[in-house]
């Protein structure tokens, strides 16, 4: 218990050194939303909440006026990402730490969002993320059995479908899952984990399979700042701004439009506002459910590139390679299900504006390292 204050002492000095930073915009949105219905209920853990994903569902909860702890062990987050709540720098699978953070602060909903991510790294060393993904997973299910919380939010993955067998068609919810590297399989065994313990507990649980996150806040507060990103869009807004040479497309020769890969990518701010959404659905008394997360609609790695292009205004340097192992010519969200049952309505469902909102970012984070200098 000394380390887990300890962690929790650290997070809060953290969070007072980030404090400046979420000031503007933690008062816009106390005078706008300070009295709406977050305020009633109880507090919310985020794990992962100083990532890319997480970061922007911080700042949505924060800005309606719920009560957020965030925990994260920092290894690929930034603190400077949390603009609301409380961060408390430590492990998810720290179950003793999880139960204290829960039971302090009076906290009845998690939303896991911590996790490796990478999925070439998951081939090579696939242990970790076992480890960090499922165990770490399994550890906070079972805080969350002790200390009796109600609703949990997982961030799954489509990489769980693995390749479709019919490629060409969305993919609904009832697919078969076969995922072809340890990053998808790990999240499919927490999946698991997770309707179990839902099965036999007064838990509800939504799961969400998300597609091709992209985009950065568009007000230009946060975005994704991790270092050696592999999504298309973020390196290729990389090489726009000068911070890489080249982009590379890996297949011109699928049996798609244009021979490239085809992607369902959705705003990382639409994404953010489907975890509200469920958190809604769960506490108006929804049952536990799994739903795709995108649009329902995709493009090809070409395009994404002509999109670039157009929104930088010049061209970017692509070097064309063979295929790759594993990639699928077409993954699409089947969005049904989730429209059927959340009152959730996507705002940036344009690529040039996931574009955009994604170039902006990296030339704030050039803007910000000058200043730094």
């Amino acid at each position: 218990m000394a380390l887990s204050v300890a962690v929790v002492l650290i997070g809060i000095r953290l969070r007072k050194q980030t404090s400046k930073v979420a000031q503007a915009s933690r008062q816009h949105s106390d005078d706008i939303k300070g009295d709406i219905q977050g305020m009633s209920h109880k507090g919310i853990l985020v794990t992962g909440g100083a990532g890319y994903i997480g970061s922007h569902t911080v700042k949505l909860l924060g800005e309606r006026g719920e009560r957020i702890v965030v925990l994260d062990d920092l290894s690929t987050g930034n603190a400077e990402a949390v603009l609301h709540g409380e961060l408390v720098v430590g492990k998810t699978g720290d179950r003793a730490l999880v139960e204290s953070i829960i039971t302090d602060n009076d906290i009845d909903t998690v939303i896991h969002f911590a996790a490796s991510t990478v999925v070439p790294e998951s081939v090579s060393d696939p242990l970790k993320y076992y480890g960090n993904n499922t165990c770490s997973t399994r550890n906070l299910l079972e805080a969350c059995r002790n200390t009796d919380v109600r609703q949990f939010i997982f961030s799954s993955t489509a990489a769980t479908y693995g390749i479709p067998e019919n490629a060409d068609e969305p993919c609904v919810e009832d697919t078969p899952t076969a995922p072809i590297n340890p990053y998808g399989t790990s999240k499919l065994m927490s999946e698991t984990m997770l309707r179990d313990l839902s099965a036999v507990t007064p838990l509800k649980h939504v799961i969400l399979r998300y597609f091709n996150v992209a985009g950065s806040d568009p007000d230009g507060c946060i975005g994704q700042s991790s270092p050696n990103a592999t999504l298309l869009i973020k390196v290729a807004a990389e090489v726009a701004v000068g911070k890489r040479e080249q982009l590379y497309v890996f297949g011109t020769d699928y049996p798609t439009r244009d021979g490239t890969g085809v992607r369902d990518y959705i705003h990382v701010s639409d994404l953010a506002d489907a975890h509200l959404a469920s958190l809604d659905y769960l506490r108006s008394g929804g049952d536990s459910t799994l739903m795709n997360c995108g649009y329902g609609h995709g493009f090809s790695v070409r395009e994404v590139i002509d999109a670039v292009e157009r929104v930088h205004g010049e061209p970017i340097k692509v070097i064309e390679e063979e295929r790759r192992a594993g990639d699928p010519p077409s993954l699409i969200a089947a969005t049904d299900r989730i429209h059927k049952t959340l009152d959730w309505t996507p705002r940036f469902d344009d690529l040039d504006t996931i574009v955009r909102t994604s170039l902006e970012w990296e030339r704030e984070l050039q803007r910000r390292a000058r200043s730094q200098k």
